[in-house]
């Protein structure tokens, strides 16, 4: 096919959870309708520094493997925003030989899924896959998420935020008193369970706060939900669609990086979950609900805790959700009755339509 759109699969990134992106980026890699598109790799190092790279990258990859090779010179390149299809340059050869028409960001976690990346595609003109600068950095935000939910009038649990500068006055007491036990202790903005605790004694308290702010800036400690863990995917732009939902029936304490990524035994899924219809409905109202108060567009996965008495609670938002080949997010569209390439083509189409309806607006003003 002539003209294919050449899509950017952007990788990798400065996240602890830089290698799960490299994960999520062979899989749409290896499932993308090549007949349509023609692919760049473009993969970010720990470091910061973009590079150019090929299918080579992915061979042998695992979530507890470094990528070396990102750290080839040769391969660097710089961006120019401003220049839309053109905004790729190779410093080694000093050419702009791999334009794109559309970027799919599979960067988890910071700078890749909390508006920094969004902003600066933004900036270069470049349309991209998932939310935009505001839905993303709202998702990314556990704290600002559960507010702007509370206010919409949505269930969450129970939380309370802690900032850097207020650490030292946390009294573990007071915690066990407010909270109870056990208690789950978390960064504010990450992922992948990353720097989460389960706090089940008052001495475990003040160590898992320690560990939470080597992650960020602000925790979150919120009150142990008792209840099945449900998930519901969600696509589209104005007009959403939420996907039937799946249960998660983790073997560890609970859904720890270590279940999701390291312990191929570490947990149970069921794809749909055994579900009565009235609460699919509901499960499904409340996921585009969630969406659309969170200004999110493309794509989000949201977490929910179904607990015994029938209550819904929203736990989190994710907009660039896991997308290996077994993740949820693609798995719960696969039991709705949309492929995994048939999901990756509708999100690049909705980047492009989000893209030609933006360049709509009228940027200079003329009485």
């Amino acid at each position: 096919m002539e003209n294919k759109i050449k899509v950017g699969i952007l990788f990798g990134g400065q996240s602890v959870e830089h290698e799960i992106s490299i994960l999520s980026a062979r899989s749409i890699y290896e499932a993308i309708d090549k007949e349509k598109y023609d692919v760049v790799l473009i993969g970010i190092d720990k470091q910061g520094g973009w590079h150019f790279s090929n299918e080579q990258i992915f061979f042998g990859y695992n979530a507890t493997r470094r990528l070396k090779s990102f750290t080839n010179e040769s391969d660097q390149l710089a961006i120019i925003p401003g220049q839309k299809i053109d905004f790729l340059y190779h410093l080694s050869t000093q050419k702009k030989p791999k334009p794109v028409d559309v970027v799919f960001p599979v960067l988890h976690g910071t700078n890749g899924e909390d508006g920094s990346i969004q902003g600066f595609l933004k900036l270069s003109g470049i349309p991209f896959v998932g939310a935009g600068i505001l839905g993303s950095a709202i998702g990314m935000d556990k704290e600002v998420t559960k507010r702007l939910l509370r206010d919409a009038g949505i269930s969450i649990p129970y939380f309370q935020v802690v900032r850097q500068n207020d650490r030292n006055t946390i009294e573990p007491l007071q915690i066990q008193a407010e909270f109870g036990l056990p208690l789950f202790i978390k960064p504010a903005n990450l992922g992948s369970s990353v720097g989460i605790s389960k706090v089940k004694t008052i001495d475990e308290i003040k160590p898992a706060i320690d560990k939470a702010f080597l992650y960020d800036q602000k925790i979150l400690i919120e009150k142990c939900i008792l209840g099945r863990e449900i998930e519901c995917s969600v696509l589209g732009n104005e007009h959403p669609e939420a996907s039937l939902p799946g249960e998660i029936k983790p073997n560890h304490e609970f859904y720890s990086y270590e279940a999701k990524y390291l312990d191929e035994n570490g947990a149970n899924f069921e794809i749909p979950a055994n579900l009565p219809d009235n609460l699919i409905k509901k499960i499904q109202e409340t996921a585009l609900k969630v969406f659309q108060v969170l200004e999110i567009e493309g794509m989000a996965r949201v977490d929910f805790f179904l607990q015994e008495d029938g209550k819904l609670l929203v736990n989190e938002v994710n907009t660039i959700p896991g997308f290996t080949q077994i993740s949820m997010y693609p798995k719960l569209w696969e039991a709705s009755g949309l492929s995994y390439k048939d999901l990756i083509t509708r999100l690049i189409e909705l980047a492009l339509e989000r893209a030609k309806r933006e360049q709509k607006l009228i940027t200079t003003y003329e009485e």
